[in-house]
């Protein structure tokens, strides 16, 4: 797998529509390369998850902590991938990556446009980018500079 430069931005609220827009526009339909993108359908969207539904999203938390947060990593319709994380806060990150084999300027010119374009569409007030950057799955997670290329914006001082 080459690398790939991966682009964010936060919603400070869990917002349905967003995530129903985000999923509509940028994530294959056709082949979403996650089954568990339907348990994540029923489960935060449309509200009619069952039991096995909620235990492929627990599968989707990482092996390190026992919190609420996870991450869905899914094929995306015009990007190298999309993920949709949703934090210990309760709010989403929402992500696209973009191949970036020789980690050349015009990818980083690239996603600073689309940071810009995501913000606009889903009225983030951050975003973040970074060559294989992890989702955050907490706000202290976003707020680290480790691995971070590019940041525009700031979190509210208070989760909204």
């Amino acid at each position: 797998m080459p690398p790939c430069m991966d682009v964010y931005v936060w919603l400070p609220r869990f917002d349905v529509d967003a995530l129903t827009d985000f999923i509509e526009r940028y994530v294959d339909d056709r082949n979403p390369g996650d089954d568990r993108l339907a348990a994540f359908v029923r489960a935060y969207i449309t509200n009619s998850a069952d039991d096995h539904d909620w235990a492929a999203i627990a599968a989707l938390q990482r092996g390190d902590t026992s919190d609420d947060a996870f991450s869905l990593y899914l094929k995306a319709r015009s990007h190298y991938g999309a993920i949709i994380t949703i934090t210990r806060e309760g709010a989403a990150v929402l992500g696209l990556s973009i191949d970036d084999p020789d980690n050349s300027p015009e990818v980083t010119a690239q996603a600073r446009a689309l940071l810009d374009q995501l913000r606009a569409e889903f009225a983030s007030p951050a975003g973040c980018a970074g060559v294989e950057l992890a989702p955050a799955h907490s706000r202290q997670e976003w707020e680290d500079d480790g691995l971070v290329q590019l940041r525009l914006g700031s979190l509210p001082q208070e989760p909204l």
